[in-house]
């Protein structure tokens, strides 16, 4: 099976779990459960991203500093991923589940709520890039 696609299937799985985690936790008051979750969205964003980068640059970036960088640089490369803005929402995905939820302990339940639609969104936005490049 193509790297690309094993990023996509991990993408959905944390997405899945993370989303599950998350909804769960709001609704028991169980805070670690929520940061967990959402740290679990963090990471099907980031693998969402080595998707892409891995089908256009034939590599996955060490860090999130590279891993962003190599976004904003695909965005001069590639109109699609320019318009869908994917280097910003990315940097967006990081800063409120990454940060704030996990690492800060915030849990806005409304902003999370829209955070589960946005990560969705994300994977789905990067899966159709990538079997698109996949075509002949």
């Amino acid at each position: 099976m193509d790297r690309a696609r094993l990023y996509i299937e991990d993408a959905w799985e944390f997405y899945r779990r993370g989303a599950a985690e998350v909804r769960e936790g709001v609704e028991k008051g169980d805070a670690y459960m929520v940061r967990d979750g959402a740290e679990k969205l963090w990471n099907a964003v980031v693998q969402a991203a080595n998707a892409l980068l891995f089908k256009h640059l034939g590599t996955t970036p060490a860090s999130h500093w590279e891993r962003r960088r190599k976004l904003y640089e695909m965005e001069d490369r590639h109109e699609e991923v320019k318009r869908l803005g994917l280097a910003d929402r990315y940097s967006a995905r990081e800063r409120n589940l990454h940060g704030l939820t996990f690492y800060e302990g915030i849990i806005d339940k409304e902003l999370l709520a829209k955070e589960i639609d946005k990560v969705k969104k994300y994977i789905e936005d990067v899966e159709k890039i990538v079997e698109q490049a996949a075509q002949p």
